[in-house]
């Protein structure tokens, strides 16, 4: 399959994106020779509080952010549907757009892969993409359970990895900066500097928009 039509899906709330949400985005970019990788900031999480701020805030820091590198995009399909974003959901739209041959590869992080039995419809995510767990070294896949058969019955390597569509599921170990948005919000409730940790233009946006002083930023 070329690799002109690989293509990462990497969701989140972004809120707010900083380097490192950007740094890994490219990291895998290179790693897993895409053409792009599309950041989907969400509308509503499914698992988690809501954040303060809103959607359409969210996705202008990461407009921001990316904005002169063309191997990231800003994709804002989760945030013109109502209601919780779910995965599956997102999928099925993103594959209905692409085609049934071109590679999607969904990224998540370790943390949210041991949860994925909460998910909607979890165990439909491989009809539409593969996915990537992205760890820090020494982490590993689930041994045990339900989620740890999943695991090892669509465990692929790189190149079949990169020769498919959907369908199969990848560890990648990512030496991930030391950087959290929760962290950068409560920099900014404290009144410290948050300069360095995200992109400048992402900097002078929050304080701009007096964004994370408090709980009820909108």
């Amino acid at each position: 399959m070329s690799a002109v039509t690989r293509i990462g899906l990497f969701g989140g709330t972004f809120n707010p994106v900083h380097h490192g949400h950007l740094r890994l985005a490219l990291d895998l970019v290179e790693t897993l020779t895409l053409a792009e990788m599309r950041l989907l900031p969400c509308h509503l999480p499914a698992h988690r509080q809501e954040p303060a701020v809103s959607a359409a805030r969210r996705a202008e820091m990461v407009r921001l952010a990316i904005a002169g590198e063309p191997a990231l995009r800003l994709d804002t399909l989760e945030l013109e549907r109502e209601g919780p974003s779910y995965t599956v959901d997102t999928l099925q739209i993103v594959r209905r757009q692409v085609g049934a041959e071109v590679p999607l590869l969904w990224v998540l992080g370790a943390d949210a892969y041991a949860g994925l039995e909460r998910w909607k419809d979890w165990q439909q995510l491989l009809d539409y993409a593969h996915l990537v767990v992205v760890a820090r070294p020494g982490w590993t896949l689930p041994q045990t359970g339900k989620l740890a058969a999943f695991t090892q019955r669509h465990a692929l390597r790189l190149e079949e990895f990169k020769a498919q569509p959907a369908g199969g599921i990848m560890q990648l170990e990512s030496r991930l900066l030391d950087i959290s948005a929760t962290q950068i919000r409560t920099k900014v409730a404290q009144g410290r500097s948050i300069r360095y940790l995200l992109p400048e233009p992402v900097h002078q946006y929050i304080a701009e928009h007096h964004l994370y002083r408090d709980e009820q930023t909108v």
